[in-house]
């Protein structure tokens, strides 16, 4: 790939939905440059940064004259671009299995573990709300509950092989594992979460950036 076609990743390396692009990249062996922008960088808010993506966060995908924005759509579009059709699924029924627990992130587990996050690791020890940190606590106990029971009898969420419906998911299920606070016992997201940690991409995108 030339310096031309390089790919860029707009997004500073501590934010969960930019983990996901960079996991994915190193999966699929695609060589990208990687920029900082957003929270203590700054910049996506700029007029420049906007007319990439109107909505001002990270990550943004720029790939030669194509920009993507929206994290788990840039995961489907480099899948799709590179022929990554074992981490997204071409069948319909299969590809679904995956979408639905991509969505499932987006909408339900994502925002319930930003505020868990955010209430400890972004907010000053002084600062903390024990209870709200409980509540929010409880709340990402019930939904990591869900996949727990999901993950009875299947290697990954999305069959025998890591997919995309993992990649969305797992650096969310780092932060729940790695949080200062007391969780359930999940036989079954232990294991997956186990398997995950051994792959290089993960371990380097992900665990590598710790909790900041």
């Amino acid at each position: 790939m030339t310096n031309e076609s390089m790919l860029t990743v707009l997004g500073r390396a501590n934010s969960s939905n930019v983990q996901k692009v960079m996991w994915l990249l190193a999966e699929i062996g695609q060589p990208c440059v990687r920029v900082d922008m957003g929270g203590q960088f700054g910049g996506n808010k700029e007029v420049d940064y906007l007319r990439k993506n109107p909505n001002g966060v990270v990550p943004t995908l720029l790939d030669m004259d194509t920009v993507v924005w929206e994290s788990n759509t840039i995961l489907r579009y480099l899948s799709n671009r590179f022929g990554a059709f074992d981490l997204y699924p071409a069948d319909p029924v299969h590809r679904a299995w995956v979408e639905r627990w991509m969505d499932w992130q987006l909408s339900t587990l994502g925002p319930a573990n930003t505020l868990l996050f955010q209430s400890i690791v972004r907010t000053p020890v002084s600062q903390r709300s024990a209870d709200l940190i409980e509540s929010h606590r409880e709340r990402n106990a019930k939904l990591f509950f869900v996949l727990d029971e999901v993950l009875d009898g299947r290697r990954y969420l999305g069959g025998d092989g890591l997919t995309l419906a993992d990649i969305a998911i797992g650096p969310l299920t780092y932060r729940w594992f790695e949080l200062p606070l007391e969780r359930p016992s999940y036989k079954h997201l232990r294991r997956w979460y186990d398997l995950i940690c051994q792959r290089p991409a993960f371990r380097e995108h992900v665990i590598g950036i710790g909790l900041s």
